[in-house]
């Protein structure tokens, strides 16, 4: 179980393409989560391949670089009691087709791979991918 206070959010580039940035956040904040940190970004394919590292090898890797790289991104830090485990719950399971209705992928995900939104899966994982966009500097305490 994660029991951290903070994690990483990701809307993909489907999602910002689709203007659904406004409501996601809306909703994110609705379900009792801060935003500690927030910003528009690109990311170039061989940032992607980083941040996606542990999917190197995979079938869906070349895909995943692809899109994640073709548009902008709205990176936040979300702070939280429980945060990782919370948000996940929040955002539905990769597959929207597969979510439970009223999560953030099942409203706004094409499919799989333009699932709207990226969660942390960990706390390890949320500090090292909040250190991956974000300096001390950028991250204001709630």
């Amino acid at each position: 179980m994660n029991t951290g206070r903070i994690t990483l959010t990701m809307i993909k580039p489907y999602a910002v393409k689709q203007h659904h940035v406004g409501a996601i956040l809306s909703r994110i904040e609705k379900e009792g989560f801060h935003i500690r940190a927030l910003k528009m970004t690109q990311l170039p394919a061989e940032k992607a391949e980083i941040f996606y590292e542990e999917h190197t090898g995979k079938s869906f890797f070349p895909d995943l670089i692809e899109f994640m790289s073709s548009g902008p991104v709205v990176v936040a830090i979300l702070e939280k009691e429980n945060a990782v485990d919370d948000f996940r719950k929040l955002i539905g399971n990769t597959d929207p087709a597969q979510a439970e209705e009223g999560t953030i992928r099942r409203t706004y995900a094409k499919d799989k791979t333009r699932n709207a939104i990226h969660g942390s899966d960990s706390d390890e994982s949320a500090k090292r991918e909040t250190r991956f966009f974000f300096s001390s500097m950028e991250e204001f305490p709630y």
